[in-house]
């Protein structure tokens, strides 16, 4: 840890690895949530698995949040080196000439998805929790597609969903693939793998979308 925490090198390629965990959860993420609007059958299924398998509950899931805060952490702290090597080694620099726009703003697309997780959790996780470990309520197999639902109930926090999924379509065009660059990925499949992590930047941000504005548009 001491390694991470002084060499910038170490720190990029950490922030890397956590960044392509991530990803990895992303895609399971959207493919259950995916399943919402083919099967409520089929959601509910996978979701009571993932919300009562012990390996999910007690050794993925701590590992999850523990990769979110570790990433957000690495973020910052790269941010402000950078910034404070720009204002010391660069009099000249020119963001606009030297970087894209989504590169110079990670900062601020990571602090939008950040507060989206805060309200993620307060809609889904913490209730979840609540109703086995402090209420410790009857477990119904088939709950989890009616308590997914209502949240698009209201427009206000459709908005917010397709905002957020916007920044982070922001945030994955850039990191997704500098993720690759950082852990040593550079190779003959560089560029196809440059044009795969832009598609997956763009597909799975508008698939979150779609699902948002599919359930609110069928409780009209």
């Amino acid at each position: 840890m001491g390694g991470i925490i002084k060499s910038s090198v170490a720190r990029k390629f950490a922030m890397a690895l956590s960044g392509l965990f991530l990803v990895f959860f992303l895609l399971q993420h959207f493919t259950i949530n995916f399943t919402s609007v083919i099967s409520p059958d089929i959601f509910n299924e996978l979701s009571h698995f993932m919300g009562n398998n012990f390996v999910v509950q007690a050794l993925l899931q701590p590992v999850l949040i523990f990769g979110v805060i570790f990433h957000f952490i690495m973020g910052f702290i790269l941010e402000i080196q950078n910034r404070n090597a720009r204002g010391v080694g660069y009099k000249n620099y020119n963001g606009n000439a030297n970087s894209s726009w989504m590169s110079r703003n990670m900062i601020y697309s990571g602090a939008v998805i950040l507060a989206f997780l805060g309200l993620h959790f307060y809609d889904f996780w913490f209730p979840e929790i609540s109703h086995k470990y402090i209420h410790g309520l009857p477990e119904d197999p088939t709950r989890y597609y009616e308590e997914t639902i209502v949240k698009f109930k209201d427009l206000w926090r459709v908005i917010l969903y397709v905002v957020s999924f916007i920044f982070l379509m922001l945030h994955l065009l850039h990191g997704f693939a500098s993720s690759f660059q950082s852990v040593g990925f550079n190779n003959k499949y560089s560029k196809g793998l440059q044009g795969f992590t832009k598609a997956f930047a763009i597909i799975i941000p508008l698939g979150f979308i779609f699902i948002a504005l599919f359930h609110y548009i069928n409780q009209l």
